[in-house]
């Protein structure tokens, strides 16, 4: 791993070079099954239970493209803005390593299915910027390995190795940017921009559950710096299988510092690929990178080129959804948000939970208050992203349901959303649970009331005096000697009438 003392301070890199960078991005498709065979396409068996010949590369067995995969590709070109090639191959990228069954994987090579295209990727302040693309191509996933032993997980140093094909064959499609010039000290910035970009179009077109965590979305990350006075790019490096958003711009940001300060020792930069540690945020070497010439590809002998009609084509455009860019200018319109707000909405990953919240019931600032504020909060101390806290959008609705109707204040709606967090059931068994519903009885109220009074004779004077604002340390009591459950409004209507 390099040390902190060989990296160059960041302020220092972008006034010496400019970075160059170049994303690949694999998604995992979620067809029913492989890409290749007829396996299920589901993560999370047991190892080597979704497996046959076909997708295990035995002799003899013949592989059989997925339609529902090549009609998903489509579509992510088409999203993509890229043009659909109208007759493409399949090739054979040979390598051996030990998760990849048949010493070869499936791909494209010079022919993919969709090419020269781009992505417009909102950065934080607003504004955009186009990103490239220069190809999406169909392929199959690979295997995994497990190194046991090891202090790292990875294969040096391990005492043996377990090897899982449920993963091979699955269907991936890779997304491939042309070179990213420009972005100066923005570089890491838009690399993450155009991942969250890239996974909430995906989504959005239903394709893929574009999990990083599971590796459904994987970016790898190729960077490379330029003196400012060169004409040709500098030797990139690699960084593999990237899986969370954060980690994608702290491994941009990472490799142009220990880049620098290589270069600027005078030393030369290894093309070679490079894994990133979520621990420390750096990255170390891998292994010497391979050239197109290396992998041997010729095509694919068993499969037949895939020629899709114009007329298909042009049926799975209309197919597109609402894309998610689209989406938030017309619910900023609808929900009247400033630019800052919506930025918040996106940056919190929260857009699409408020909308389904509207969708229950929720007016939208009631629902972007809760997402937004709250929840986000809780997000972030439980270490989940947003959208897989355990409450959904008609929970909270009803929640807020719970407030608007004079059954929970807002303390109380907290509490019972803590509850539904915590898996005690849905918000109504919550209240029930524990208690928490306002209490309302005039009766239990006055007697509250009364007895707040008597302990502060002096606030109680004040108040039949006419200082009315004095009421809110009596409503303060109150609300403390019933936990927070008493209506305060209704609280505050008793204490007067009993001054008066």
């Amino acid at each position: 791993m390099t040390s902190v003392d060989e990296l160059m301070d960041y302020a220092e890199v972008i006034e010496r070079f400019d970075p160059v960078l170049g994303l690949e991005v694999h998604v995992e498709l979620h067809t029913n099954t492989k890409m290749f065979c007829g396996c299920a396409n589901v993560f999370g068996g047991e190892p080597n239970t979704q497996v046959c010949p076909t997708c295990l590369g035995l002799p003899g067995a013949l592989p059989v493209v997925n339609g529902k995969a090549v009609e998903s590709a489509i579509r992510i070109g088409l999203a993509l803005n890229c043009e659909i090639a109208e007759w493409c191959r399949f090739a054979r990228k040979n390598y051996f390593y030990p998760d990849m069954p048949k010493n070869f994987q499936t791909s494209q090579y010079d022919e993919p299915i969709a090419f020269n295209g781009f992505l417009d990727v909102t950065l934080d302040d607003g504004s955009l910027f186009r990103v490239e693309i220069e190809r999406a191509h169909m392929e199959e996933d690979t295997g995994k390995s497990l190194h046991v032993g090891g202090s790292d997980g990875r294969i040096h140093g391990a005492e043996h190795s377990l090897l899982d094909y449920n993963r091979a064959g699955v269907p991936l499609i890779e997304i491939v940017t042309k070179p990213i010039t420009g972005t100066g000290e923005r570089a890491p910035e838009v690399a993450r921009a155009y991942v969250t970009a890239l996974r909430d179009l995906l989504k959005a077109l239903d394709v893929s559950d574009v999990r990083m965590d599971q590796g459904s979305l994987r970016c790898d990350a190729n960077v490379s710096l330029m003196a400012k006075d060169a004409a040709e790019f500098g030797t990139r490096t690699e960084t593999k299988n990237v899986n969370s958003l954060r980690s994608v711009e702290r491994a941009v940001r990472f490799e142009m510092t220990r880049q620098a300060a290589v270069l600027a020792a005078g030393g030369t930069i290894t093309q070679e690929t490079r894994h990133f540690d979520e621990s420390t945020g750096g990255t170390s070497s891998g292994r010497t990178k391979e050239t197109a010439e290396d992998y041997r590809y010729f095509p694919e002998p068993d499969l037949v080129p895939i020629a899709p009609s114009r007329e298909w084509v042009e049926e799975l455009r209309g197919t597109l959804p609402e894309l998610p860019w689209e989406r938030r200018k017309r619910v900023q319109q609808e929900w009247s948000l400033t630019d800052a707000e919506l930025r918040d909405l996106v940056n919190a990953g929260a857009v699409d939970l408020v909308a389904a919240t509207v969708e229950a019931g929720a007016t939208p600032a009631e629902a972007r208050s809760w997402w937004v504020a709250y929840l986000t909060k809780e997000a972030n101390s439980r270490g989940v992203e947003l959208a897989e806290l355990g409450i959904t959008p008609v929970q909270i609705a009803r929640v807020i349901a719970l407030v608007n109707a004079g059954e929970l204040t807002n303390k109380l709606a907290r509490e019972v959303v803590t509850g539904v967090l915590d898996g005690e059931g849905e918000p109504e068994a919550v209240v029930e649970a524990r208690g928490l519903k306002v209490v309302s009885d005039d009766s239990a109220l006055e007697k509250a009331v009364d007895e707040a009074l008597a302990a502060q004779p002096d606030v109680a004077a004040k108040i039949r005096d006419g200082k009315v604002a004095a009421a809110g340390a009596i409503v303060g009591a109150v609300m403390k000697a019933t936990k927070g459950q008493a209506d305060a409004k209704r609280v505050r209507e008793l204490i007067i009438a009993r001054c008066s």
